[in-house]
């Protein structure tokens, strides 16, 4: 067999005149009459092969023969493409290789969609022919992304002095956020290893140990609804470091950030990235996670209808909610497109939607006639409304205002094109409640996860909160406690969360009973936790960016199931392999498992 010199794509200017030998899939193939064109492809590149029958008739024979990818080496010397017939837009589009000889390592049948072009193809179709999907060149572009952002990953943290080392994979079920995923045990009857949601308790102990800068790029695994943005698998850059506050960790993951950025994009991110509070961001964007690259920001409107009469916004305030709104500035709306966002918040559980529009220098809406002349004066003022602008109004619960007015705003970018391309605003959440009240659950929930640090100034509430017999003052209590949280925001998703974590084993238990779990349950699922951290548990705080969603909104790309080699479906199935799949009832027996 030829044995390759060089791949098609690194193909230069030193080359000619030189012998050389590349393998690849034939991408296309151009027969003149007496010389076939070649264009061979492999990960690298594409590089022009010229085959003359009059000076290599064998050669030519077999170029004939071929057809669109079949596998096979060239021999051939390497020379300037002829004046004129230059290619500029591949990188190897001033060279071409004259053939001595050809051979075929392999056939291919017809392919169940093409190569060669952009073809719109079902998901499933290529998943199932995952191969195929990967040799087209977006998908191919995407995995080398990856690839070197991997590299440009662990040079950043070796030159910092953080050490790689693995976590377990079988590990034990800690149910304190989305499913497990579990696996039974056959040596032991009736027990189950979890998969790791990620590595947090095992980095913390590595703190106790004395590693103090890990890193790892790690597969975490999560039984948990899919979407876009979710697979069941997906990786994480985790780091956690010794003797560090808040600062330290965001210094470093911007350097880390800004590096990749710079290396693969070209573009120099400015630093610091901006900062607001959780309670900011939900004020003015109604998420945690906003989209900033446009405006339309809410504004509480709830003390200019103190004293309405407009019922709607009465209730709402009456009963605790708020009046809050968004400015369409300039959008000229007709009043089916109205109708249209109208229905679009009735999915989100919105009642209806209130609006007024500003246009021939007046106000159009059915309700300017419940409200008083005071009142639309000063809304218009806090709104800054001027002529062709869309006034949209949400009276509701609070949470209820941010979901419906957040979700509204990002839905207008959308659909009337304001948002900006290949741009990318960085964002960093701080001052995250450190729990809240889950109403279904009937209890109090971590915001990030339960191993998350308080601010030590509110230390005091959360022990007020612990003594307390009464529900409301202990949830206005705990509203109160800030944790040392921080979340980084790239274009309204989050890529990144971490924390300073809690190294002191009586606020640990603390935050425990805050959260309902017992001493029992605790030392059930925490216990080997609990006991490290009374051995000299060091301050210690680190954070896990999502590589995949970070790879995705890098490459511009609106699902992370285009930066991954083999993702699962939003049904969690592989469509090729079949995963999941029935096993034999020998296999359920040796796991001591029967199906219902």
């Amino acid at each position: 067999m030829l044995k390759r010199t060089k791949y098609c794509g690194q193909v230069s200017e030193e080359d000619i005149g030189k012998e050389l030998i590349l393998c690849g899939w034939v991408h296309r193939i151009r027969n003149h009459g007496g010389v076939i064109f070649i264009d061979l492809r492999d990960r690298e590149g594409i590089m022009q092969v010229v085959v003359e029958e009059r000076t290599s008739p064998k050669a030519y024979e077999i170029a004939d023969s071929l057809s669109s990818e079949y596998v096979i080496a060239v021999k051939g010397s390497v020379r300037r493409r002829p004046p004129g017939t230059e290619n500029p837009k591949l990188k190897t589009g001033y060279y071409e290789l004259l053939a001595q000889e050809i051979e075929v390592l392999n056939t291919s049948e017809p392919l169940p969609f093409p190569v060669d072009e952009e073809t719109p193809v079902s998901e499933e179709l290529k998943l199932r022919y995952r191969y195929i999907d990967l040799r087209r060149e977006s998908m191919k572009e995407s995995i080398l992304f990856r690839h070197k952002a991997y590299q440009i990953i662990r040079e950043v943290f070796i030159k910092h002095g953080f050490v790689e080392i693995e976590t377990p994979f079988l590990t034990k079920s800690t149910p304190e956020g989305a499913r497990d995923f579990l696996v039974p045990s056959r040596l032991h009857p009736g027990k189950f290893y979890a998969l790791p949601q990620s590595p947090q308790l095992f980095k913390q102990i590595l703190m106790v140990a004395g590693f103090d800068r890990y890193f790892q790029i790690v597969k975490c695994l999560r039984d948990e609804d899919l979407r876009a943005d979710r697979q069941p698998e997906f990786t994480q850059i985790d780091f956690e470091m010794s003797f560090v506050e808040e600062e330290d960790v965001i210094s470093f993951s911007e350097e880390l950030i800004c590096k990749l950025f710079r290396e693969l994009l070209g573009i120099e991110l400015k630093r610091p990235f901006d900062r607001m509070s959780y309670k900011d961001v939900l004020e003015r964007y109604g998420t945690d996670k906003p989209d900033r690259r446009f405006g339309i920001e809410l504004v509480d409107l709830s003390n200019i209808f103190k004293n309405t009469e407009f019922k709607v916004f009465k209730d709402a305030l009456q009963s605790g909610g708020s009046v809050k709104a968004i400015n369409f500035k300039n959008s000229h709306l007709s009043r089916k497109e109205i109708d249209e966002l109208t229905k679009f918040v009735q999915t989100l559980g919105a009642r209806g939607l209130a609006w007024i529009k500003v246009e021939d220098g007046k106000l159009n809406s059915p309700i300017t006639k419940f409200l008083s002349d005071e009142e639309i004066k000063n809304l218009l003022e806090k709104t800054s409304a001027n002529e062709g602008d869309t006034i949209f109004f949400s009276a509701d619960k609070q949470d209820m205002a941010y979901k419906i007015l957040g979700s509204l705003r990002l839905h207008i970018a959308k659909k009337y094109q304001l948002l900006r391309d290949n741009t990318f605003d960085l964002l960093w959440v701080v001052d995250f409640p450190l729990m809240e009240w889950d109403e279904e659950e009937g209890r109090f929930v971590s915001l990030h996860h339960p191993f998350t640090s308080p601010k030590e100034e509110d230390l005091p509430l959360l022990e007020e909160a612990l003594k307390s017999q009464d529900l409301e003052e202990k949830k206005q209590l705990l509203k109160r406690v800030r944790a040392r949280a921080y979340d980084l925001v790239i274009n309204g998703y989050e890529v990144g969360g971490g924390s300073i974590r809690i190294h002191r084993r009586e606020v640990q238990e603390l935050v425990f009973k805050l959260l309902g779990i017992s001493e029992v349950e605790a030392e059930e699922k925490f216990g080997f936790l609990l006991r490290a951290l009374r051995y000299g548990a060091p301050p210690h705080g680190g954070l896990a960016f999502g590589l995949d969603r970070l790879i995705a909104l890098m490459r511009g790309l609106d699902s992370i199931r285009d930066v991954i080699a083999f993702p699962k479906t939003q049904k969690g199935i592989c469509p090729l392999t079949g995963a999941p799949d029935y096993v034999s009832p020998k296999q359920l027996k040796d796991v001591h498992i029967k199906l219902e």
